[in-house]
């Protein structure tokens, strides 16, 4: 048997990081076990159709390298693979339904539909279909041919026994047959549901493992009864834990949120975090570990490695909260092992967009190669660098006088930001280490902590009280702009002091 899985999306919005995970499981499997990836797109939700989506969608998975076997622009034996494409094939099945007694007709307009779901809520009864047209006579059926109702089909669900279907991560499940309802299959605008199109295209498609979240469990008994009613064998189905908010209290949020007590935005949709600064690697590392595991000490592994490991037996069957901390530790990983060439280009979309070219002069692109080795270490996401190096490609305000100061006088400040450019003026080499030797040597001639020396300096050479290492900063900026800073935070403090 050729291991045959699939990912089916919905393009009713952006692909969330929940999706994404669910696609990651799948593709590691597929290529795991050497079969083929599907990318199915079930787009037959037309009044919550997003026109973009599907370019996101497609867009994360090649951000992601889940090439996909077959699907959109991809094709494959067994297309079309968007649904909205395949409305004949769900009629004809569905006629199959009908003509076998696995399915009727139903003519109840929208308006009585309504009306039996107020009487419901004031009688205190569960929601549901009354079944009012599971037995019409061909008279009545006529008559609401006859006014002109289009109607919708619906599965004739058994009234009596039990519907058992086996989960790979959760046994046998059973499901009272008297609590499911006689769902839609087909709805009036001649779209199938859900339902009734993941069946049917799972079995053309050969789809042998259903690997999708543990929200559709509810959901497939009914599944079961179409697979039996077509007479066809199931697939594998294991359905995935829920991916919990960071505090582990509830499902994660469909929206972007902003933690209360840090600040730090918590994305869902896989384009923030692209837009945020995570590689793909991290990601794909972070979510495959976020349900599954290899061992219990083991937190750093390739693509490679995960596909070479990934099986069904390491999938959890418990939720897991998403940490954000976690992800943003990994990430850090994933930066620091670029080599700094590579950090670089990944960099530059950022920079870019904060209004700064690093591409634009040849004289730059050298410049950002020599402040990787100062930044690496302090990225936890591509999308914090332009702030942390913006002081080398562009001019900085005036810097502010109680940041210039620190714990210093405005006289002793004035002292050291004199002295330190009158050093550095007149150093032979203007290296980090000469640079650093020099200003450690004025600390300990004026009785000060080096640390307290540093601090005027870094702020007026980088406007910033947070900066990369202030000595391969001196070095990169180069004896002329890093003397025209000091002599700008000199002027800020009047004589006499």
């Amino acid at each position: 048997m050729t291991v045959r899985v699939r990912f089916a999306p919905s393009p009713t919005g952006y692909l969330h990081v929940g999706g994404l995970r669910s696609a990651i499981f799948n593709y590691l499997f597929a290529r795991h076990y050497g079969g083929k990836f599907i990318l199915r797109i079930e787009d037959t939700d037309r009044k919550r159709f997003v026109a973009d989506s599907l370019a996101d969608i497609l867009s994360s998975f090649r951000w992601m390298a889940l090439d996909w076997d077959e699907g959109p622009e991809v094709g494959g034996s067994y297309g079309p693979y968007l649904q909205s494409q395949r409305l004949p094939i769900y009629q004809e099945y569905t006629q199959k339904l009908i003509d076998s007694g696995h399915a009727y007709h139903c003519y109840c307009t929208p308006e009585r539909m309504e009306t039996l779901r107020q009487e419901q809520m004031r009688l205190k009864q569960n929601p549901g279909y009354d079944r009012h047209c599971r037995n019409l006579s061909a008279a009545e059926r006529q008559t609401a041919i006859a006014q002109g109702v289009i109607p919708v089909v619906r599965l004739k669900a058994p009234l009596e026994g039990v519907t058992v279907f086996h989960d790979a991560l959760r046994g046998e499940i059973i499901t009272e047959n008297q609590t499911l309802d006689d769902l839609v299959l087909m709805k009036s605008d001649g779209y199938p549901t859900y339902h009734l199109a993941n069946v049917i295209d799972d079995h053309l498609m050969q789809i042998t493992h259903v690997l999708r979240a543990d929200e559709w469990i509810p959901s497939t008994p009914r599944h079961v009864l179409l697979y039996q009613a077509f007479g066809w064998e199931m697939p594998v189905f294991a359905h995935l834990s829920l991916i919990l908010d960071p505090n582990g209290k509830g499902k994660m949020s469909k929206r972007k949120t902003v933690d209360a007590s840090s600040g730090q935005e918590h994305f869902v949709q896989v384009r923030e975090f692209r837009q945020a600064g995570y590689l793909p690697e991290a990601m794909l590392n972070y979510l495959t570990l976020l349900g599954w595991s290899y061992n219990d000490k083991t937190e750093i592994m390739s693509r490679e490695e995960f596909i070479a490991s990934f099986d069904l037996k390491g999938i959890k069957a418990s939720p897991a909260a998403f940490s954000y901390d976690k992800l943003n530790w990994m990430n850090g990983i994933y930066i620091r092992e670029l080599p700094a060439a590579e950090l670089a280009r990944h960099l530059i979309p950022f920079l870019e967009q904060a209004g700064i070219k690093p591409t634009d002069d040849i004289t730059t692109w050298p410049t950002l190669l020599a402040i990787i080795p100062l930044v690496r270490e302090r990225l936890k996401t591509l999308a914090e660098a332009p702030a942390l190096v913006d002081f080398f490609f562009q001019e900085i305000g005036l810097p502010d006088p109680e940041s210039l100061q620190g714990k210093l006088t405005p006289a002793e400040t004035r002292l050291i930001l004199e002295q330190t450019r009158s050093i550095l003026a007149t150093l032979p080499e203007f290296t980090a280490t000469a640079t650093e030797e020099a200003l450690r040597d004025m600390a300990g001639q004026l009785g000060k902590k080096p640390g307290v020396i540093f601090t005027p300096v870094r702020v007026a050479v980088t406007g910033k009280t947070v900066a990369p290492p202030l000595f391969g900063s001196l070095e990169i900026l180069g004896r002329q702009r890093v003397d025209e800073r000091l002599a700008r935070a000199i002027a800020q403090f009047e004589m006499p002091c």
